[in-house]
């Protein structure tokens, strides 16, 4: 695996721990960008959507639409790949107790 696809695959980890820390398991892009840079994933908006359409199409998240932003939303697929009861390839797992 490239280093490159190693990053990927973090900065998708990421997004669904933050999706599941939300009361809802929602967050937009713009606070999910954010959150990546916290993580030392700072990537242009293009570079998220691009990231978030993958892991809709992976069956991690959803994605919905609000006017110009998208809005990712938790799936029991994606929360089961934190919960470490299923993989999802393309996404990092997630360390034991983590």
């Amino acid at each position: 695996m490239s280093f490159d696809e190693h990053l990927i695959k973090d900065a998708r980890l990421v997004i669904l721990r933050e999706l599941a820390k939300q009361t809802d398991g929602r967050l937009n892009e713009t606070l999910l960008a954010h959150a990546l840079d916290t993580f030392g994933h700072r990537r242009s908006r293009d570079w998220l959507r691009t990231q978030l359409r993958q892991m809709a199409e992976l069956g991690a998240i959803r994605i919905d639409e609000a006017g110009p932003i998208l809005v990712a939303t938790l799936t029991v697929g994606g929360q089961n790949h934190l919960e470490r009861r299923m993989i999802i390839e393309g996404i990092a797992q997630p360390s034991l107790g983590a």
